[in-house]
């Protein structure tokens, strides 16, 4: 009996351990969160990156942060965000190629209770809890004013975008186009075109640009991949001093660019806190907490005046 008893009493304490250990092993669960971005190929996303790694130290959760090769691999993208929720994650944070072409996986997401944050590109839903961006409409009608104001407000002018599937690049071009139209009746926009964030493929384009419009005045490249293509386009065409460039984003060649007076200026974003944003709204869509259907990351003009400027110089991602 007593030896029942003794059985009975060890099984018991072990069951407690047990218990009290699995509880431990539960309460010490690690919080998962997968950013999945447009790509890799430009430093913007390594700068974006870098403030999801800060975020992610600062409030103890793992992340992982990835994306295609290239800016228009949309269907790479979508694999990624289903290979991501198959995970079944705490949240999620994207960067949508395409607006459209995501939201059967984020109805997904949201039928199984996880939060989407969107970061940089929005989508058209009301799935993402935030979206932690640049205002690029408005970010782009600055460029507008300043294009505007270097060609002494009349003119030719073109456009590079990434592409017209995006949220930034639809509303980047639609920001500079809409500017111009509304405020500056003598400057017409002569081309757009979209070089899928691809320098090379940017170069090629801005090249015919320039061809078919010798008078042109004036060239917008929406994102750093079609800035850099436009750069190539004016060095290699010989034309620099005789077309205004402005750029967006910024990197090595854009700031070597500005610093030569190949390129007259470019909009900054914040990628750093881009990605610092996504990762903390995650933490508090998983917490419950209310936050706002956008989070303003903010943008800035810089150009040889300031380009070194206590405000600018941390904004620039070389």
């Amino acid at each position: 009996m007593k030896k029942a008893t003794a059985i009975l009493a060890t099984v018991v304490i072990l069951a407690l351990i047990l218990t009290l250990f699995g509880g431990m092993v539960q309460a010490k669960e690690r919080i998962y969160i997968p950013l999945i971005s447009k790509g890799f190929q430009h430093q913007f996303w390594q700068a974006v990156k870098l403030g999801a790694e800060k975020a992610a130290k600062e409030f103890d959760v793992d992340i992982t942060f990835e994306g295609p090769e290239s800016e228009s691999q949309v269907d790479k993208q979508i694999d990624m965000l289903q290979a991501a929720l198959s995970k079944k994650p705490k949240a999620i944070a994207l960067a949508a190629l395409d607006s459209k072409a995501v939201i059967p996986l984020l109805e997904q997401a949201k039928a199984a209770g996880i939060p989407v944050i969107g970061f940089d590109s929005g989508v058209d839903s009301d799935i993402p809890v935030t979206t932690a961006a640049t205002n690029n409409v408005a970010a782009a009608a600055l460029a507008a004013d300043k294009m505007a104001e270097l060609i002494g407000y009349q003119g030719e002018v073109a456009v590079i975008v990434h592409d017209q599937t995006s949220r930034t690049g639809i509303d980047r071009r639609d920001g500079f186009v809409n500017r111009i139209k509304q405020k500056y009746p003598k400057i017409k926009i002569v081309d757009i075109q979209y070089g899928g964030g691809d320098h090379l493929k940017s170069t090629d384009l801005a090249k015919a640009i320039i061809m078919a419009h010798p008078n042109l005045k004036g060239f917008f490249g929406a994102n750093e991949g079609s800035a850099i293509g436009v750069i190539n386009a004016v060095t290699e065409m010989n034309m620099k001093g005789k077309i205004v460039v402005i750029g967006y984003d910024s990197g090595k060649q854009q700031i070597a660019a500005i610093r030569s007076g190949l390129m007259a200026g470019a909009i900054t974003q914040n990628p750093i806190g881009i990605g610092y944003e996504a990762v903390k709204a995650a933490v508090m869509a998983i917490k419950g907490q209310k936050l706002p259907k956008v989070i303003d990351t903010g943008f800035f003009w810089y150009d040889k005046t300031n380009i070194d400027s206590p405000q600018i110089k941390p904004l620039l991602y070389d």
